[in-house]
C-alpha cells in the first residue's frame, strides 16, 4: 500500500472518528476486556475495509469523468453497445467477495462471544442474574449469596458469566466497555459472557427504549481485584440486610431506584423464567395499577405493607411444560448449580421462539 493511500486512509478514519464522536464518547473504541477488543478489532476492520471501498469507487469515478468526458472531435466516436461477459462477471464476484471478507471475522466474532474468553478457560466464570425491571437492574450472585441494584461488582482477569432476564418489558443489558449488548426478556434466561481486564468503573444501561423511566435505568460495573471482590462480597453478605420476597416484590414496581445491597437472593423464592406472571401478582401485592403515561391526572396509589400474602413458586411459562423443565430455585447458602439451569432447554426455546415453531404448535393443538 503506498504511503499516500495510507496517508488518505488515516485522515479519512481521523474524520469518521471526529464526527461520531460529536454524537458522544467512544467507549465501545476503548475496550478493556477481550470480549469488547475483539468486537472493536472487527468495528475497525469493518470501517478500513468500506473506506477502502469507497475510496476505490471515488478513484475509478474520477477515471472516467477524464478518460470518457465529452470532446468536441467526436467523428471518430463509434460506441459499443454490446456487453461485456468478463466485466459483468467482475462486478458480481466483486461484491461477493466483499460480503464474504466481511461475513467469516463477523460470524468468528458472534460465536467467540458466546463462550467464555479463551484467554482465561482455566478460571470459572463468575455467575451473575441480571434482572431488568421497569427502571432498574437488579443483579444476583447465587455463590456468594448478595443482591444488588444498580450497581454490580466482579473481579478482574476472570470471565463473568451474566444470565439476563427481564421481569416485565424486553430490554438490552449493555456495557460497551467490556463488551456488547444482548436482549433480556420475559419468560427467557439469555447467556452473555464479559471479562475485564483492568480494575475500574465502567458504564452501563439498557440499550432499549421500554418506556418513561428508561433513561434512569443505569448501572455502574465495578471491576476489581480477585481479592477486593472476595472482601466486598464477603462484607455485603454479612453487612446488608436480608432480601425479603416484601422488599423484593416492592423494588418490581415501576419507578428508579438508588443503588442498594442485599444478603440472599430472589432466586430462593422466583424463577423470573417459568414464572412471567409473577410480576403483575407482585403489583395487585401492593395496590398498584398500570396507569396511563400520558394522562396528568392518572395517580399512582402504592401501599406501605402487602396486601396479599407472597406468591408461592409456581410456573406460567407454557414452554416449561412443553420442555419437561421445573422451576430454577436457588435456596440462599446452596449456590449455582448449572445442571439445573437448562441451558439447552433456554436454547431451544429461542429457536422456537425465532422459527415460530411454538406458536405453530399452539395453533394445531387449538384446532384440534
Amino acid at each position: 500500500m503506498s504511503k499516500l493511500l495510507k496517508s488518505l486512509l488515516l485522515t479519512a478514519l481521523v474524520v469518521f472518528m471526529g464526527i461520531l464522536s460529536g454524537c458522544g464518547d467512544l467507549t465501545v473504541l476503548n475496550p478493556k476486556g477481550p470480549v469488547a477488543k475483539d468486537q472493536s478489532n472487527l468495528i475497525i476492520y469493518s470501517i478500513i475495509f468500506m473506506m477502502i471501498i469507497v475510496l476505490t469507487i471515488f478513484v475509478l469515478f474520477t477515471i472516467m469523468l477524464v478518460k470518457y468526458r465529452e470532446r468536441q472531435d467526436t467523428s471518430n466516436y463509434e460506441p459499443d453497445m454490446h456487453g461485456m461477459v468478463k466485466l459483468e462477471i467482475l462486478w458480481t464476484l466483486i461484491p461477493v467477495a466483499i460480503v464474504i471478507a466481511l461475513a467469516i471475522p463477523t460470524v468468528k466474532t458472534i460465536y467467540a462471544g458466546e463462550e467464555a474468553p479463551k484467554v482465561t478457560s482455566h478460571k470459572d466464570p463468575v455467575v451473575i442474574y441480571a434482572t431488568s425491571a421497569d427502571w432498574k437492574w437488579i443483579f444476583s450472585y447465587p455463590d456468594e449469596g448478595i443482591e444488588t441494584v444498580n450497581y454490580v461488582h466482579i473481579p478482574t482477569d476472570r470471565p463473568v458469566l451474566f444470565k439476563l432476564t427481564s421481569a416485565d418489558t424486553m430490554t438490552s443489558f449493555w456495557v460497551p466497555q467490556l463488551g456488547g449488548q444482548k436482549y433480556a426478556m420475559s419468560g427467557m434466561t439469555m447467556n452473555l459472557y464479559l471479562q475485564a481486564d483492568e480494575e475500574g468503573t465502567f458504564k452501563g444501561r439498557n440499550a432499549n427504549f421500554n418506556g418513561e423511566g428508561f433513561h434512569e435505568q443505569r448501572f455502574n460495573v465495578i471491576a476489581q481485584s480477585e481479592k477486593d471482590f472476595k472482601s466486598w462480597a464477603e462484607k455485603a453478605s454479612t453487612e446488608s440486610p436480608e432480601l425479603t420476597q416484601d422488599i423484593y416484590d416492592r423494588l418490581l414496581i415501576p419507578g428508579g431506584s438508588k443503588e442498594k445491597t442485599y444478603s440472599g437472593t430472589h432466586l430462593a423464592f422466583v424463577d423470573p423464567a417459568a414464572d412471567p406472571e409473577y410480576v403483575f401478582y407482585a403489583y395487585k401485592r401492593y395496590g398498584y395499577e398500570l396507569t396511563n403515561p400520558h394522562d396528568p391526572d392518572a395517580k399512582v396509589e402504592i401501599s406501605d405493607e402487602p396486601l396479599l400474602p407472597p406468591r408461592p413458586v409456581t410456573v406460567t411459562n407454557p414452554q416449561f411444560e412443553r420442555h419437561d423443565m421445573e422451576p430454577m430455585i436457588i435456596k440462599n447458602g446452596e449456590g449455582y448449580h448449572q445442571d439445573k439451569h437448562y441451558d439447552k432447554e433456554m436454547k431451544k426455546m429461542e429457536d422456537d421462539i425465532q422459527t415460530n415453531e411454538f406458536n405453530k404448535k399452539e395453533s394445531d393443538d387449538a384446532g384440534e
